[in-house]
């Protein structure tokens, strides 16, 4: 009988058998497919579930000390050149794969609450198996060829689901600029795929590295060539990831269903860059210079995405740059030499910002009753507030994601932080500083979303409010209901339960998780990369861990009261003390640090109006060429008819005439 990790070929095939027999139904049946809502999200659900209970095998497996395991076939081939394909499970392949299931499963179950009355429901939920199938494949490929083709899977996946609802000029441009941001990053890691071929004439990752290294120290590779290769591949990473610059997409990407949203946060595309860099390590740890950039990127990142989140009155947005902050700390950590950080990071974000972005969509569902379906008015928090009364599941584990993602202790988001602030404390003291610093406002923004969201009295029922917010969005207010708002209910409501328990399920792991990567004995560091794990275990030292992460804890703490005194008591107001002391700073960060602004100059405009050049040159010159063209062909054409007599007396006096000339031009030269 075959090993779990044998058949680990199994677990993107499933969903994507699923998804491929739901979108053949809707081409050739659509309406009679659109009608079996229930049987249709019940396939696709299990499907997923069948790829969750392989992958929670196949990480028994790895617990248990079984091996890698790596199957490939030759995919094509011309005379001693061999194109490998297949599939390759490891530690880190299995913590992967149980994660994106175990994330995607639980969106799928939400899903069936939060899209009941959408009309596009059955082709969300095929959407759905096939985004998961594409990460699914991408963590199993065993070389950067397959990874490739994976990888623009997620995006082409990314774009039909940010786009979702397509009607909507805001989705359908959020899909847009997700599309061009990602192709962006996309040709530089085709390019540094490609040559790392050439430099190496391999696909594999430690093949690789090994080469690599082995052409700049023979001195058949300059050691700025392998660098820039090497920054080519993180392209890549750097889009998919929302990396500076290259971030912009993903806070746009929230027109999509709130499901999606968190699909994409926690376990799909933005996971897929961090775990590519992760995958990479044998590449970039002989270089340096590649690991200086990679952590300075991070920190810039972490820092950028914490100073804009400070700003945001959309909920989801809020939580958008939060994950950008977030993943910031992710790349910190892989640039310090420390990818079992970085990964356990992810593995711990993954848990509580699926929870929080789940939490934010029962929130925006619940507002939906009341304000109506705009979502200026059903994701703004000043719209909110006293939710947690009308909603105390949603509100009791949105609480739980706060204080996990602020860093406070035993929560899961205070273990793998603290680990990648120790490791660049050792690494790169200033890179520290900064992350330090970010852990503040972390911690600050969060509960500032908490209070507005759901402390205080409700305001969803004011309609002034209401009217001066859509007035600032460039919105006409709707007409009143009988019962005076725009919605169906008077008040919020708590979510049904598929809704409701997909949050206490995320809740457990966002609670307890992080025990298992405490720096002293990390099992999770055991399990992905033992060398690496028993080296932080050798070095480790009270009397280094205890001020690192008191330090951490204080600054969160202070982070967390300042939030209470200026959204929970209203001691202080900080629109007066900050925002009108320093309104250049607040512009700048609402203004998203105007890098929106210098894209829509530079790129948009700018190609626009390279665009309307080229057509005038097209216009003017080309075309103009051709048209004379035309016109002399047609003019002589014209003139040469008046020659054309039929009679030969006059042929012969047109020949007589040209011999006369001839002889006069070679006697005049003669």
């Amino acid at each position: 009988m075959p090993s779990a990790s044998e058949l680990a070929w199994l677990i993107p095939v499933l969903p994507l058998l699923g998804a491929c027999l739901t979108g053949l139904g809707l081409i050739t049946f659509n309406r009679t497919v659109n009608r079996l809502r229930k049987p249709v999200a019940l396939l696709l659900i299990t499907s997923v579930g069948m790829a969750a209970v392989l992958s929670f095998a196949i990480l028994a497996e790895q617990l248990a000390g079984a091996g890698g395991t790596e199957v490939l076939f030759d995919w094509a081939g011309a005379g001693s050149f061999h194109l490998q394909m297949g599939f390759r499970v490891d530690a880190l392949g299995a913590v992967m794969l149980s994660l994106v299931t175990t994330i995607a499963l639980l969106v799928m179950v939400y899903s069936d609450g939060y899209m009941v009355h959408d009309k596009g429901y059955v082709r969300f939920f095929t959407y759905l198996a096939l985004f998961s199938s594409s990460m699914l494949g991408l963590v199993i490929s065993p070389n950067l060829l397959e990874i490739y083709v994976f990888w623009e899977l997620v995006g082409m996946c990314s774009y039909l689901l940010v786009g979702f609802w397509y009607d909507r000029d805001a989705a359908a441009n959020a899909a847009q600029k997700a599309f061009v941001v990602n192709r962006v990053g996309d040709f530089g890691l085709l390019l540094g795929i490609l040559g790392l071929f050439w430099a190496t004439g391999s696909f594999g990752f430690e093949e690789i590295g090994e080469r690599l290294s082995a052409a700049v120290a023979g001195g058949g590779l300059p050691t700025g060539v392998a660098v820039l290769l090497c920054l080519l591949v993180f392209m890549g990473p750097m889009a998919k990831s929302a990396q500076f610059p290259l971030h912009v997409w993903l806070p746009d990407a929230m027109e999509g269903p709130t499901p999606i949203s968190a699909l994409i946060h926690a376990a799909t595309m933005v996971a897929a860059g961090v775990f590519l860099v992760a995958r990479l390590q044998p590449v970039y740890e002989p270089f340096p210079q590649v690991q200086l950039v990679i952590a300075v990127i991070g920190t810039i990142t972490l820092f950028l995405g914490a100073t804009i989140a400070l700003t945001q009155m959309d909920l989801k947005k809020g939580l958008a740059y939060s994950t950008v902050s977030q993943l910031g700390y992710m790349m910190l950590a892989m640039g310090c030499g420390a990818p079992v950080a970085g990964m356990f990071h992810l593995v711990t974000h993954a848990f509580f910002k699926a929870m929080l972005f789940l939490g934010s969509g029962s929130v925006i569902h619940a507002m939906e009753e009341v304000v109506g379906h705009e979502p200026v008015l059903a994701q703004d928090m000043r719209l909110m507030g006293g939710l947690r009364k009308h909603m105390p599941i949603t509100s009791a584990t949105f609480l739980v994601g706060c204080i996990a993602i602020s860093g406070i202790p035993p929560l899961a988001g205070f273990w793998s932080k603290d680990e990648i602030l120790g490791q660049a404390f050792n690494s790169f003291p200033l890179l520290w500083a900064m992350g330090f610093l970010t852990a503040g406002m972390t911690a600050f923004y969060m509960f500032r979303l908490y209070f507005l969201t759901f402390e205080g009295p409700f305001r969803g029922l004011d309609a002034g409010l209401r009217a001066q917010l859509l007035s600032a969005a460039g919105q006409a207010t709707p007409e009143s209901t009988e019962d005076g708002h725009h919605g169906h209910a008077s008040h919020p409501h708590e979510s049904g339960w598929q809704m409701a328990a997909p949050l206490v399920v995320l809740a457990v792991p966002s609670v307890l998780i992080g025990l298992l990567g405490t720096p002293w004995n990390s099992r999770f560091g055991h399990l992905v990369d033992p060398v690496e794990a028993a080296e932080v275990a050798e070095h480790f030292s009270w009397g280094e861990f205890l001020p690192l992460a008191g330090a951490s804890v204080a600054i969160s703490s202070l982070g967390i009261g300042l939030a209470v005194l200026a959204y929970a008591l209203h001691r202080i107001d900080l629109g007066t003390a900050v925002a009108g002391r320093f309104p250049a700073i607040n512009r700048f960060l609402a203004n998203k640090w105007y890098l929106d602004a210098i894209n829509e100059k530079i790129f948009v405009q700018g190609s626009r109006r390279l665009a309307r050049q080229v057509l005038d040159v097209d216009s003017k010159v080309v075309d103009g060429v051709v048209n004379l063209t035309g016109l002399l062909t047609l003019g002589s054409g014209e003139g040469l008819k008046y020659f054309e007599t039929g009679r030969v007396q006059f042929y012969a006096l047109i020949v007589f005439g040209g011999v006369i000339g001839l002889v006069l031009l070679f006697s005049a030269f003669g």
